[in-house]
């Protein structure tokens, strides 16, 4: 479907809002401003957990909610839960079993904090640097602690992370959701919670037709909110399939591809929300 009328615009945050040194630029805000004063909503989705959202809140002017662990947890600019949809325990074991079988280190999220085997594994220093908060090390995964929200395959080896994506996603079928994030990461949450539900729930909240959302991403678990929004834009760093599943195309997240996609697909298809 092809929405010619925008009221909210929902943006996935790494590799599609920020620059790669996680940036915002005075292009990216200006963009968001010119939104505002059109009357559109705006809002973002991510596989952060709610607290490597929090800096993005009074750079953005954020007031409506935001889904961190891609729709795991909806919170409230000032970090409160609206709700949280955590993993079954019964798969947890299982699950991080096949994570590790396919070489892949595991990394575990709640909404509060984050567990990882070595402070040192490979990109835990830069994701404690990227979501300003540092992990828990637990040195065994036969004691977990409770209120799982996200389970993350993590290795630097792509073709190993896409490998291990389609293997959970046919060991657990629909009892999970499995998809990249990034290349490096594989991200595992409930089964309601990704962001094509994510595009489902900000439409019933705000009373606004899902056509009348336009959605940003990058990354294939991005492409579920591609095919629930009314128009989609695909970074210039996408990949080729990701790009194929979008309404429209942009430059990419270090060519100003945010703005860029702001200022020629949506602006001129304005139509101001009204709450």
């Amino acid at each position: 479907m092809q929405s010619q009328s925008i009221s909210v615009v929902l943006t996935d945050v790494d590799g599609t809002l920020v620059t790669k040194d996680k940036v915002l630029t005075e292009r990216t805000l200006h963009a968001i401003k010119q939104l505002r004063e059109r009357g559109v909503i705006f809002t973002i989705t991510s596989g952060r957990p709610p607290f490597g959202i929090r800096m993005l809140v009074q750079p953005l002017g954020l007031t409506m909610p935001m889904a961190a662990f891609n729709g795991g947890a909806i919170v409230l600019p000032d970090m409160s839960i609206l709700d949280e949809r955590l993993l079954p325990d019964e798969l947890l074991p299982s699950l991080i079993e096949t994570i590790l079988a396919h070489g892949l280190d595991v990394w575990l999220f709640r909404s509060t904090d984050w567990y990882v085997r070595s402070k040192n594994a490979p990109r835990a220093p830069r994701e404690t640097s990227n979501i300003q908060c540092p992990p828990i090390e637990l040195t065994s995964f036969d004691e977990l602690p409770p209120r799982i929200v996200k389970v993350v395959g993590v290795s630097e080896d792509h073709p190993r992370v896409a490998v291990c994506e389609a293997a959970v996603q046919q060991a657990f079928g629909n009892q999970l959701s499995a998809a990249r994030s990034q290349p490096h990461y594989l991200d595992v949450t409930h089964p309601t919670a990704n962001k094509g539900v994510v595009v489902e729930r900000l439409s019933h909240y705000l009373k606004i037709p899902m056509d009348q959302i336009a959605t940003l991403g990058d990354q294939p678990n991005d492409v579920l909110m591609f095919q629930k929004s009314g128009l989609s834009i695909a970074m210039g760093n996408a990949s080729d399939d990701v790009k194929g599943q979008a309404t429209f195309v942009t430059t990419s997240h270090g060519e100003e591809g945010f703005a860029n996609a702001i200022e020629q697909f949506i602006l001129p298809r304005v139509k101001p929300a009204i709450n």
